[in-house]
């Protein structure tokens, strides 16, 4: 009998000969691939960015991307589908798609820490339970109705199994986006939410693991019962010997080394075999991976280095081919008529009900206030990568038809769509002001403690911050210098920014682990070895915001902190040949909004190199400070922070009065007093502070003491010019952002502003036409008048106790 071999379809070969040979290169394996993952990236991309001001996770992009390159919108022009998408090509796809997801999966268990399950209090527990238990029961309740409509003939088992758990699954990476989105990691619902989703997680893999074994194929039930048994030897094999394998790994990985490469291939190579043998067993080479990122170390250089060389690679390039891998297995069009569409509505609203029901009651027996157990319902309720890898082995193993697939599909998406603005609707977090007095520099007991924040975006910044908080840090006398130093970090779309932000030191310590110290990365270690050798009290913290939100974590912090002043790093750093480059402007927009909403004294740092590139012990300090003085409350502030500073035995510090001249600016009155009049509305009282300061300062200063002080008196703008570029050879200068004065008014006239957040003297001291090699900090005093920004709680009272 001759055998039809046309019946199979040509296999692809990977690279053609080029189109001049006549060959066209969509004929070819690589160059196919290469066209489908550019339209996947740049589709999901675009539609990511279209979706961010609804603040949704880049899931739903994908997915909805995915959707609509399958044949449910684009690919129902088939000849686009033949062309880019033909059925020959799937199988490369798919292998590709489902190698990323291997090695994403592994990356999601090292998000996962199984020392915070056992110590997960009874109350996460219980919500973790009921979030799980009454949407499984409902799916199942679910299932028999659509086994008798649209999924005749399906096996029960396994159906029953599979719908419970598309229903009962949390996705944890989505529900640390969003979470992070609304900044309520940090408060009571999202401690709760994060711990809750981990043991849902780990449940629905384990029931997951189970549905699979029950969906395989065989004649003998017996087969089920052996995959089932060689799944849990294989685990239990894993957690006896991966452990000791990964500490020796990470005993010969020393702190920043190098990790060696060979540790990072064994790393991997175990990821792939452990997928290798869970495929073999029956179950899915997912769960291989998945066991290893669980056992595999959660801090040191091994963790970190895997993260840095697999993640970008994995969640930029291949991930998103999963989901076009799903999409084009969603076919929405085979939702027809009333009873299809019925049935959708009644999966979304069983999910719904299942989960936030389910939580809901249990929070409210647990004493959960209603507003917050309707937004815990909500957040357990979001779904994401986890439920199509659910889906998609279900249709895989003909437990789920293109209609019940596609139906689950929108239910996960529509699901994840509404958690955002649902929960910002129902839920708004108790605003907790704190009422504190002591909100800048300048004050009436200069011997009373001072509460700084000082904030870096790099390791580049912290020799400055440091050698700036060693002269702050005045005499004994003092009651001390308190120092919250704040890490700002974007919010990326990787995976590796949620273990970033579970680790953020918001509270001192790590969400999911109150009794164990957290890791401390070089930047901590850095600060913490200074606190340690001197006595100012230093609080390492991070801030994992978006740009346009980030002001806010700063201004929240700075509030519950009752910190006086918030010290800003500028967005420009100083190249080789001594002039300013912009490093990102999106820092200078954050250190604008700050200067708007913050609840304290706010300062921007031009880093010069104040001390040098390394931290100066205190017995090696020598540096000359100076202080401009014009008037106003801006340079007061200034002024009270420089006869801080000059309390440091290796401090001297300068102060340059201007004072104007009889003569000067008689034609420019009116300029004056039109910048002026918006400012200075008490002229008369902030004369007087003006004076009564200058007259403090005076009885300072003494021969040979450590303050001096110079009244300069100016004719003509020039003169103040040249004043300023002779007084700049100093190590730092402290002005005011927006000076008082007629002097300072006809500066500002001439000054051309390119930073005003600097103010005029900042500009001028930054601009080409001043050489100095001083830093230069410009001080804004908090005036009261502007409102502090109201924002979610960032921490906990037992934690605030550390330092009040």
């Amino acid at each position: 009998m001759a055998v039809n071999v046309t019946a199979c379809p040509k296999p692809m070969q990977a690279t053609s000969t080029g189109i001049f040979q006549g060959e066209n290169p969509l004929d070819f394996a690589l160059p196919l691939l290469i066209i489908q993952i550019i339209l996947v990236l740049v589709l999901t991309r675009t539609l990511a960015f279209l979706l961010r001001p609804l603040r949704q996770p880049r899931v739903i992009a994908e997915v909805i991307g995915g959707i609509l390159l399958g044949p449910s919108a684009i690919g129902r022009n088939t000849k686009f589908l033949h062309a880019v998408f033909p059925p020959k090509s799937l199988t490369v796809l798919d292998t590709l798609a489902n190698l990323g997801l291997i090695f994403f999966l592994f990356l999601v268990g090292l998000e996962l820490d199984l020392k915070a399950l056992r110590q997960t209090g009874k109350k996460t527990m219980s919500i973790a339970l009921a979030g799980i238990t009454l949407p499984f029961v409902m799916g199942i309740g679910t299932s028999f109705i659509l086994r008798a409509t649209i999924s005749k003939g399906v096996s029960q088992g396994p159906f029953l199994v599979f719908m419970g758990v598309a229903l009962s699954i949390t996705a944890f990476p989505v529900l640390a986006r969003i979470l992070a989105e609304l900044k309520l990691l940090t408060t009571d619902v999202g401690r709760m939410a994060m711990s809750a989703a981990a043991v849902n997680d780990v449940a629905a893999w384990i029931l997951l693991a189970l549905a699979i074994a029950l969906s395989s194929s065989g004649k003998s039930p017996l087969i089920t019962l052996w995959v089932f048994l060689c799944g849990v030897a294989f685990v239990c094999l894993c957690i006896l010997i991966v452990p000791h394998i990964f500490k020796w790994m990470n005993r010969h990985c020393p702190d920043g080394e190098p990790v060696d490469e060979l540790f990072i291939c064994a790393t991997l190579a175990a990821v792939l075999a452990a997928g290798f043998v869970t495929d073999t067993i029956g179950i899915h080479a997912l769960f291989g991976a998945f066991v290893l990122g669980i056992l595999a170390p959660k801090e040191g250089p091994l963790a970190n280095a895997l993260i840095e060389k697999v993640e970008d690679l994995v969640s930029g390039l291949l991930l998103p081919l999963y989901f076009v891998s799903s999409g084009l297995k969603t076919n929405v069009a085979t939702i027809q008529g009333a009873q299809s569409w019925g049935l959708l509505m009644l999966v979304i609203l069983t999910a719904c009900f299942g989960k936030v029901v389910g939580t809901y009651i249990v929070s409210r027996l647990c004493k959960i206030p209603v507003n917050e157990a309707i937004a815990l319902g909500f957040l357990m309720n979001s779904k994401g990568l986890v439920e199509l890898i659910v889906l998609n082995i279900g249709k895989d193993r003909k437990v789920l038809n293109d209609q019940t697939f596609a139906i689950m599909v929108l239910m996960a998406l529509v699901t994840t769509f509404m958690t955002t603005p649902i929960v910002t609707a129902v839920y708004k977090p108790a605003k907790r002001r704190r009422a504190y007095k002591l909100r800048t520099v300048q004050r009436k007991d200069s011997s009373s403690q001072l509460r700084i924040m000082a904030c870096f975006h790099s390791g580049g910044n912290i020799p400055t911050m440091i050698n700036l908080i060693e002269a702050l840090r005045g005499t004994e006398k003092k009651q001390g210098l308190t120092v919250y130093a704040m890490h700002l970090m974007e919010l990326s779309e990787r995976s590796s920014a949620i273990r970033m932000i579970h680790k953020a030191r918001n509270n001192g310590l790590p969400f999911w682990n109150k009794t164990m110290k957290s890791d401390s990365n070089q930047v901590e270690v850095a600060f913490e070895a200074y606190g340690q050798l001197s006595r100012v009290q230093i609080r390492p913290m991070t801030a994992i915001s978006h740009f346009p939100d980030m002001h806010e974590d700063i201004c929240a912090s700075a509030e519950n902190k009752r910190t006086a002043l918030v010290i800003l790093p500028f967005h420009k750093h100083q190249r080789v040949d001594g002039s300013l480059e912009a490093t990102r402007q999106e820092y200078r927009l954050v250190n604008k909004k700050v200067l708007q909403h913050a609840p304290c004294s706010v300062g921007i740092l031009v880093d010069r190199g104040f001390g040098g590139s390394s931290h100066v012990a205190a017995s090696n300090v020598d540096s000359t400070i100076s202080v401009y003085f014009f008037g106003g409350p801006d340079d007061r502030e200034a002024l009270a922070l420089g006869l801080r500073m000059s309390e440091h035995p290796g401090i001297t510090l300068r102060i340059v009065h201007f004072r104007a001249d009889q003569n000067m600016g008689k034609g420019e009155i009116v300029a004056l007093d039109i910048i002026d009049s918006s400012s200075t509305g008490n002229k008369g009282d902030s004369r007087a502070s003006d004076e009564e300061a200058i007259n403090a300062v005076k009885q300072k200063v003494s021969d040979g003491g450590s303050v001096r002080y110079e009244e300069r008196v100016v004719t003509e703008n020039s003169d103040t010019v040249s004043i300023i570029k002779e007084c700049s050879r100093c190590t730092m200068v402290l002005v005011g952002r927006s000076p008082e004065g007629l002097v300072a008014a006809t500066l500002g006239l001439t000054v051309k502003r390119n930073s005003p957040e600097l103010g005029p003297v900042g500009a001028l001291l930054t601009s080409q036409e001043i050489s100095t090699n001083a830093s230069v900090l410009v001080i804004n005093q908090f005036k009261g008048d502007s409102k502090p920004v109201s924002l979610e709680e960032a921490e906990e009272a037992t934690y605030e106790t550390e330092s009040d």
